[in-house]
């Protein structure tokens, strides 16, 4: 059986969908060969901030590549067509391709 993996994301509209029918792709990345992900998770940048953008924030994710053994961190800014990388930590650990996790911010943890 062929092993799934995420290899990329996308970011839809589907707004876009409803106006004219068509491609509601407003933003991709592929994260290279040998490389899988994890569930990607929005983290605002400013979550206390009502008038803020809906994609005003981040796009976090773990990446594996089971041919070089690496495990890292990505940090993707949201608003960008491309999602680009703002910050990349390589993890001393390895951490399976679809992992889920969940990132919150102090202001929610306090909440609890």
């Amino acid at each position: 059986m062929e092993s799934k993996s995420l290899v990329g994301l996308v970011k839809l509209d589907l707004s876009l969908t409803m106006i004219d029918g068509g491609d509601c792709t407003v933003a991709s990345r592929f994260y290279g060969p040998g490389w899988c992900g994890g569930e990607p998770f929005f983290v605002a940048r400013d979550s206390d901030n009502p008038a803020a953008d809906e994609d005003d924030g981040y796009v976090v994710t773990y990446v594996h590549n089971e041919n070089v053994g690496e495990t890292k961190f990505l940090v993707m800014d949201a608003k960008s067509p491309t999602l680009d990388i703002v910050a990349v930590v390589k993890l001393p650990c390895w951490i399976p391709c679809g992992f889920h996790g969940i990132f919150l911010s102090e202001s929610d943890l306090n909440k609890l």
